[in-house]
C-alpha cells in the first residue's frame, strides 16, 4: 500500500514539474518574441577578449539607435558591469515581479548576476541546475520590452550555461565565436562551432581577436599571438570570418575604466574601432542572411 501511495506522488511530482517546465517555456518564448534578433557571444576558452566583443557589440548596435539588450549570463565571472562602468545593486523590481534591465543609455539596456551582488570579491559558488534556473529567469523575467537586438555574453566553453540558453532561446539568430591566433585557443574554438552545429545553432562568424600589435612608436606591426589563425580555421570549419581586432592599449585601459572602446567618435578611430565596425557591419548582414 505505501508503495503505490509513493508511486502516487512521485507521478503527481513529475506532472507538476513538467507543467511548470511548460509554463517557464511558455514565459521565455511570449519575452524573446517582442526581440527581432537574438544574438550569443561565445568562446572555447577564457582570456580570448569574449565580453569585450560583447559589450562593444552591444554599445556599437546602440549607436546606430537599434533598441540593444545585453546579457551576461556568465554567472561566475560576470565582466560586463565592470567594462560599462555600472555599478553594483541597480537591478530593481518591475511590474508583476519582473526585473528591470539597467539603462547604459538611451538605447542600450543591461542584465548582469554582477548587479545582484552587494560585494564584487563575493564568489558564485552554484552547481547547474542554480544557474540553469536564473538564466531561466533572465530570460523570461526581466522586462526587456521591444528590442531589435539581445546580444548574449556566454562563459567561455560548452558547459551549462551556454547550452542553456542556447536550448531555451528556440529562434536565436546564431552564435559569434571569438578566437585569438594562436593554436591553443583555435583547437577549442573549434569544439564550440561542433557545439553550435550540433545544437543545430547557425554560427553568424568568426571573430579573431588580439591580432597583431602595431607600435605607436616605430609603426612596425608584431604578431605576438600569431596571425592569421582564426580566418583558415573558419574556412577549415566552413563558417564566416568577420574581422580580425588588432591589440590597442586603449582596448585594455578603456575596459579598466569602464568606457567601451568602440563609444569614441568615428573620426577619431583607430585601427582596432575601424576594424571592429567593419566586424559589426558583417555580424548586422550575417543576421539579415
Amino acid at each position: 500500500m505505501s508503495i503505490a501511495r509513493e508511486d502516487e506522488k512521485t507521478k503527481t511530482s513529475c506532472a507538476q514539474g513538467a507543467s511548470k517546465d511548460m509554463q517557464d517555456k511558455e514565459s521565455i518564448n511570449e519575452n524573446m518574441s517582442r526581440i527581432s534578433h537574438k544574438l550569443i557571444v561565445m568562446s572555447g576558452k577564457g582570456g580570448v577578449g569574449k565580453s569585450t566583443v560583447a559589450v562593444n557589440l552591444a554599445v556599437s548596435l546602440a549607436k546606430k539607435k537599434f533598441r540593444t539588450g545585453l546579457l551576461d549570463i556568465d554567472i561566475h565571472g560576470p565582466s560586463v558591469p565592470k567594462l560599462l562602468g555600472m555599478e553594483l545593486g541597480q537591478v530593481t523590481g518591475g511590474r508583476d515581479g519582473k526585473m528591470s534591465p539597467v539603462p547604459f543609455n538611451e538605447y542600450l539596456k543591461v542584465i548582469s548576476i554582477g548587479f545582484l551582488l552587494q560585494d564584487p570579491d563575493m564568489a558564485v559558488i552554484w552547481r547547474g541546475p542554480m544557474k540553469y534556473t536564473v538564466i531561466k529567469q533572465f530570460l523570461s523575467d526581466v522586462e526587456w520590452g521591444d528590442l531589435d537586438y539581445l546580444i548574449v555574453d556566454s562563459p567561455p566553453g560548452t558547459g551549462d550555461e551556454p547550452l542553456s540558453v542556447c536550448q531555451l532561446i528556440e529562434n536565436a539568430d546564431g552564435a559569434v565565436v571569438v578566437t585569438t591566433p594562436q593554436d591553443v585557443a583555435l583547437l577549442d574554438v573549434r569544439k564550440s562551432i561542433n557545439f553550435c552545429k550540433q545544437l543545430n545553432m547557425p554560427v553568424i562568424g568568426v571573430v579573431e581577436n588580439m591580432s597583431g600589435f602595431t607600435c605607436p612608436h616605430c609603426g612596425k606591426v608584431t604578431d605576438i599571438f600569431k596571425n592569421g589563425g582564426g580566418e583558415k580555421m573558419a574556412a577549415d570549419m566552413g563558417v564566416p570570418f568577420l574581422g580580425s581586432i588588432p591589440i590597442e592599449h586603449q582596448i585594455a585601459a578603456s575596459g579598466d575604466s569602464g568606457t567601451p572602446f568602440h563609444n569614441a567618435a568615428d573620426h577619431n578611430a583607430t585601427a582596432a574601432q575601424k576594424e571592429f565596425s567593419s566586424i559589426v557591419e558583417n555580424i548586422i548582414q550575417g543576421v539579415k542572411k
